[in-house]
């Protein structure tokens, strides 16, 4: 199947899948979100295709995240799937392992994408942030819960609460990205890593990962991301809201009210 937001290869038992709108740093909007989250549900029923690997068209962005400007004008009509940002975030029931190859900064959603696959593997120009605090908006595509989980909640409150950038080294040195390369060497190693993934029982994998996704909904993983939902719905009403969206088309500071 051909897409327009996203583009697919199939190497042997692993499925490339390139985030491809470059000109706006790869940031998702609704149209986009519908298209991976097919691509997933292909993969998932692709018997042959055992391990995805997950990337970013271009030197400078794995993903801006949310495309605001979509947002602000109306571009995100259709919201997004029911398996959540990037067709991932509220996935559970995925039994494949995704490999995040970071090629630049994962910023929001970005982050949030990279967080929703299995393992992540940074260039060593890569940068993290959940900035949505900035623009009046908070993490609820799973990086509230994700986060705090593999990095720890006083760590995770800290990036939460203040929106600020850290460097692929950290993001090693706390727990988030498995392993840091030379940018030149990531997908190289992205793939080699697939390759790995190849030579083990397909079978067994799928039954590890059927095992994390439970104990993901029975520590309420799942519900809390759901819970988020709603509470951005509610935060969407607020004066904040609106103009943190239109700060950022506008590029200017917000001007908070608190209401």
């Amino acid at each position: 199947m051909s897409f327009d937001y996203i583009v697919t290869e199939k190497q042997g038992h692993i499925l490339k899948v390139t985030m491809n709108r470059p000109e706006v740093y790869n940031a998702v909007h609704s149209d986009m979100h519908h298209e991976m989250a097919q691509c997933w549900d292909d993969f998932a029923a692709d018997d042959d295709l055992w391990v995805a690997v997950l990337t970013g068209a271009g030197d400078k962005a794995f993903s801006a995240g949310n495309d605001l400007k979509a947002t602000a004008t109306g571009g995100n009509k259709r919201g997004t799937p029911a398996s959540g940002f990037a067709g991932l975030s509220s996935r559970f029931d995925l039994e494949k392992p995704i490999i995040a190859a970071v090629n630049g900064f994962a910023m929001g959603g970005g982050f949030e994408t990279a967080l929703s696959c299995d393992i992540l593997i940074a260039s060593d120009n890569a940068k993290f942030a959940l900035p949505e605090v900035k623009v009046g908006f908070f993490a609820a595509a799973s990086g509230v819960q994700r986060l705090s989980r593999y990095i720890g909640r006083l760590a995770a409150q800290e990036m939460l609460f203040t929106g600020r950038t850290i460097t692929a080294q950290e993001a090693l040195e706390l727990g988030c990205v498995n392993e840091v390369v030379p940018h030149a060497e990531l997908m190289d190693r992205a793939m080699a890593k697939a390759q790995e993934l190849c030579s083990v029982s397909p079978s067994a994998v799928k039954a590890t990962k059927r095992v994390l996704n439970q104990m993901a909904r029975e520590d309420g993983m799942a519900g809390s991301i759901g819970y988020s939902r709603e509470v951005i719905a509610d935060l969407s009403k607020t004066e904040d809201f609106k103009e943190g969206v239109n700060a950022f088309v506008e590029k200017r500071k917000p001007n908070w009210v608190n209401r």
